[in-house]
């Protein structure tokens, strides 16, 4: 039950904190929207918007992004009951001039909703968890599928699947991201197939935006919005598996495969340049470690001689040495560092920058604490179990990289040249007396959304995906994220981030890779800011998505898509309309 509060007691600073402690509500299932402030209230602080739509109700509320990076006191929002409520609500939107954001877990770093710095007097934001979360699996269809509201977290969809026996063989880590916020920015996990590892039926590698079968959105029909279903045999569905908030899902079919158990083991005595050596390198490689399990992900705290290392292995029966577990989460030590913590470290940071050396080794240190005392090191349950290890009250830290795609036998050189290019760099400044960067390197790898996977009909892969297929490069089949991450407010942290993306452009653009963004977290640095390098956002990145596709499939026909079920950019902000005109 919503709880509301009509004070007018009630500070812009209150909504701050109620937006805190909303999120963290979401990592217990689900957003109440806690101290919303109605429509006409004594507390409001924002115009009402005019005749809003009957049954359903606006209302005040905080917003803040995973990093706190976009923060808004107040925003009008509301939480539509039904896909007809949206299409109410969105046809309301384009004739009294309000533009409407699809609102979800609110867990990444692109100002893909809102914009900060933004006129938000004719934004509403449309939360889609509070009623939009059903669940229906379907485990005697051919494929088995799942129908999803859009608010339905991945927790949610993963735990119905496993009643049925059915499950997804490459997650995101964080389980409270919501299915709809997911295929917006295709997310995707650490996995890829180890040597030998056929993909099961119903299973992929790639992104979850390649397990759709169907999906349907809220688009214009010629003379109003309406629902509409796309198959995956619709040419105009390929944008929308990978749309960047430029429509609004209100269900989603995705196709499933057998689940199975699964052992994931760590290691952090591997010292950073052994992990990371050039191909055929003896000992223990990140490149072997893929070849044997395909599935690893290395965590590399700032100032530290020897990763965390995960690798995740098919195990049908429980080995020896693993302890059972029940449930998602097994890492408490890196789960629930607490908030204010993260808040006070991130002001010491932006004043102490020298810290960052003892802020590595420390969380190093509670690494391999926690791993001993959680007997942790060596644990064995069902794959959503295994794979979801991000709540929302894990660090709070912003992200800059993306995902090179190569050859799987070109992993080893992409990821040493990339590492030992960093650690140049960060003892570069270390020896000027300067700390840009203060949190961790993050290296996984996953395939990429091969259109043989998808067991229907199909127009192709996701058009704007990170993980779509060159097919004039069919030997580039594994895409390695890289990413470093930063507490917010480090001086200098993005400055370092434009650095590290020039060198990657550079570096990862020939015949034997090429680099995209990671959609959901920093790209196009400016020396100040994310996505404010202008020739990357109107050039650069654009022809990611030329280059070596067919040009009825591009940037360009997936704008015109875009476009033309929404010609009155009903689902657009400033930031959108500069990336997607």
């Amino acid at each position: 039950m919503a709880i509301r509060d009509a004070s007018p007691s009630l500070s812009r600073r209150g909504f701050l904190a109620v937006g805190a402690g909303a999120i963290a509500a979401t990592a217990l299932g689900g957003w109440t929207p806690v101290h919303a402030v109605p429509s006409g209230s004594a507390a409001s602080t924002l115009p009402a918007p005019p005749s809003f739509p009957e049954g359903i109700a606006p209302y005040q509320q905080a917003y803040q992004n995973w990093s706190k990076e976009i923060m808004l006191d107040a925003i009008w929002t509301c939480a539509p009951r039904t896909p007809d409520d949206v299409v109410q609500l969105v046809n309301w939107g384009h004739q009294n001039g309000y533009t409407i954001r699809p609102r979800g877990a609110m867990h990444g770093w692109t100002p893909l909703t809102v914009v900060n710095g933004a006129p938000i007097d004719r934004v509403i934001l449309a939360d889609t968890i509070a009623h939009l979360d059903w669940v229906d699996v379907d485990p005697g269809s051919s494929p088995p599928t799942v129908t999803a509201g859009p608010g339905a977290t991945l927790d949610a969809i993963t735990t119905a699947l496993q009643q049925h026996g059915l499950g997804w063989a490459n997650l995101p880590a964080p389980g409270v991201l919501t299915i709809a916020g997911s295929l917006a920015v295709n997310a995707h996990g650490a996995a890829l197939p180890a040597d030998g590892e056929s993909t099961e039926p119903g299973h992929t590698f790639g992104s979850l935006s390649n397990h759709v079968t169907e999906l349907t959105a809220v688009v214009w029909d010629g003379s109003a919005y309406s629902l509409r279903t796309f198959t995956r045999a619709d040419p105009d569905i390929s944008p929308l598996l990978c749309h960047l908030g430029r429509t609004f899902v209100t269900s989603v079919t995705l196709q499933a495969g057998p689940n199975y158990r699964m052992r994931c083991q760590s290691f952090t005595d591997i010292p950073w340049d052994e992990l990371f050596s050039l191909p055929g390198a003896q000992g223990r490689t990140f490149e072997s470690f893929v070849r044997s399990t395909g599935r690893a992900e290395a965590i590399w705290y700032p100032f530290t001689d020897k990763p965390w290392l995960k690798v995740w292995s098919l195990a049908p029966e429980k080995p020896a040495s693993s302890r059972e577990v029940h449930g998602p989460y097994n890492y408490p030590f890196s789960d629930n560092v607490p908030e204010p913590i993260t808040d006070l470290l991130g002001q010491l940071t932006a004043g102490n920058t020298a810290i960052a050396p003892a802020f590595g080794q420390t969380y190093y240190g509670v690494t391999v604490a926690g791993l001993a005392a959680t007997a942790s090191s060596d644990i064995w349950g069902w794959s959503k179990d295994l794979q979801f290890y991000i709540k929302a009250t894990t660090l709070r830290l912003t992200e800059g990289g993306g995902a090179v795609l190569t050859d799987r036998a070109n992993i080893a050189t992409v990821i040493h040249d990339f590492t030992h290019w960093f650690q140049e760099r960060i003892e570069h400044y270390r020896a000027l007396g300067q700390y840009p960067l203060n949190g961790p390197v993050e290296i996984r790898c996953c395939g990429l959304d091969l259109p043989e996977d998808v067991l229907v009909p199909s127009a192709g892969s996701p058009t704007l995906a990170s993980t779509r297929p060159r097919p004039d490069h069919p030997e580039w089949d594994t895409a390695i994220w890289l990413n470093v991450l930063g507490v917010p407010g480090t001086p200098g942290m993005f400055a370092f981030y434009r650095e590290m993306e020039q060198w990657m452009r550079q570096r990862y653009n020939g015949e034997d890779s090429t680099f995209r963004p990671e959609w959901s977290k920093g790209w196009a640095f400016g020396p100040d800011l994310p996505y404010t390098d202008e020739t990357i956002v109107s050039q650069s990145l654009p022809d990611t998505y030329r280059e070596g596709v067919p040009s009825e499939d591009n940037w360009d026909s997936a704008r015109a898509v875009f476009n033309r079920l929404d010609p009155h950019r009903v689902y657009s902000n400033s930031f959108i309309d500069t990336l997607l005109p």
